[in-house]
């Protein structure tokens, strides 16, 4: 037995003349969307207020962005705005060579702090301790 292969499956069928379904109904909205803006507006503050809503429409219906639909990046642009954003801090692996320049401009000191104890308190009290020391030895020698 054998079976037909189906062709063509990521094309829309055109419904509406030259039209998918999509677009007759993006374009039908945006102009009956425009209609009533005229009809409750007058015709200037209508035109003027039915302009966005029919360029939205038709951008909905024809504008693709990476052979993508509109309405996607829509909705992904929605989504972005709306949701919560997680910023994470990656340090920069610094190569040597820049590493000893800076060090030796005084930007950067290249001094390694060893853990002495399970206290970080006291760490920290003995790096103040340590750094306070190489500021006076810098300032002697200034």
């Amino acid at each position: 037995m054998r079976f037909q292969i189906p062709q063509f499956i990521d094309v829309e069928d055109k419904i509406f003349g030259p039209f998918t379904l999509k677009q007759f109904i993006y374009m039908a909205g945006g102009a009956s969307a425009a209609v009533v803006c005229v009809i409750f507006f007058g015709i200037f503050l209508g035109l003027l207020t039915a302009l966005p809503i029919v360029v939205l429409a038709a951008a909905l219906a024809f504008y693709r962005v990476n052979n993508r639909p509109f309405v996607y990046i829509l909705e992904s642009a929605f989504r972005y705005f709306t949701k919560d954003k997680l910023y994470i801090w990656h340090k920069k692996e610094v190569d040597e060579e820049s590493a000893q320049s800076s060090a030796a401009s005084g930007k950067y000191s290249s001094l390694v702090v060893p853990n002495l104890s399970n206290s970080k308190l006291k760490d920290l009290n003995w790096e103040l301790d340590v750094k306070k020391k190489e500021d006076e030895e810098l300032a002697k020698s200034q």
